[in-house]
């Protein structure tokens, strides 16, 4: 038997998609949620094999939510908005479906998924390159993290930089630093270019902490931010901040 979370803030999406999967006698739905926070707790406790999962949805999002999760299930999207399915797909999805779902079309969905998690562990997580490649449109204005048990938005503005970690990164804001297991370029994926610059391999920094940048050694420089800190900025660094900038 297979356990199944359903998680989507509209009801009559929850719905209809338990209905389509009363034709599967080895499908358990174990949960349905509301939200973002709803679906990561019912995760936690129910070790489902697969989530349906919205994307658009009040406070915390899908995406957010996946990154919360250190064993991520196979998940099949469910969304109104076809804009994130072609990197979704090339990004190893389980599968994309938009709503209203058909029974046809779920039906599909839940064979390529069947076949596969007849080969592979319970928990496997295939979604995981789909984080790693940072399927959706536009960039995000906030991070996620976890910090001693409680789940933390850090708005992006409120950052004053981000430093590489080991398997972390540590995110300096103005209300103390947080580590998020996370790559530092996972995290440059998601947020806007126009703001965030990576000016060297273990630092990203926000435009708006730019105070001056100064000389160091050879070709290095060290850019003093706003916040009083002072971080390296590689040859590579300083070319992408003179490209951006327009220096």
């Amino acid at each position: 038997m297979y356990k199944v979370v359903l998680i989507d803030d509209e009801a009559l999406a929850r719905q209809l998609i338990a209905a389509h999967l009363q034709s599967y006698s080895n499908i358990q739905i174990v949960a349905q949620c509301g939200d973002g926070f709803e679906g990561f707790k019912a995760i936690q406790q129910h070790e489902p094999d697969l989530i349906f999962l919205d994307i658009q949805m009040p406070r915390l999002n899908g995406f957010e939510m996946l990154e919360l999760l250190d064993n991520k299930p196979s998940v099949i999207f469910t969304t109104a908005f076809d804009e994130y399915a072609v990197k979704a797909f090339e990004a190893h999805a389980v599968d994309y479906l938009l709503k209203p779902v058909v029974k046809d079309r779920f039906d599909k969905a839940m064979d390529k998924w069947l076949q596969s998690a007849a080969t592979r562990q319970a928990s496997a997580t295939n979604v995981a390159p789909l984080l790693e490649n940072n399927i959706y449109e536009g960039y995000q204005h906030r991070v996620v993290v976890k910090d001693n048990g409680l789940i933390r938005i850090i708005p992006a503005a409120d950052i004053h930089y981000i430093e590489a970690d080991d398997d972390y990164v540590r995110i300096v804001t103005k209300n103390g630093a947080y580590l998020k297991k996370s790559t530092l370029s996972h995290i440059e994926q998601t947020l806007d270019p126009q703001q965030f610059v990576r000016v060297h391999r273990s630092y990203l920094v926000p435009v708006n902490q730019l105070l001056r940048i100064e000389p160091y050694e050879k070709e290095s420089h060290i850019a003093l931010l706003q916040c009083g800190a002072k971080v390296m900025v590689s040859k590579t660094g300083m070319a992408r901040l003179k490209t951006l900038l327009g220096w």
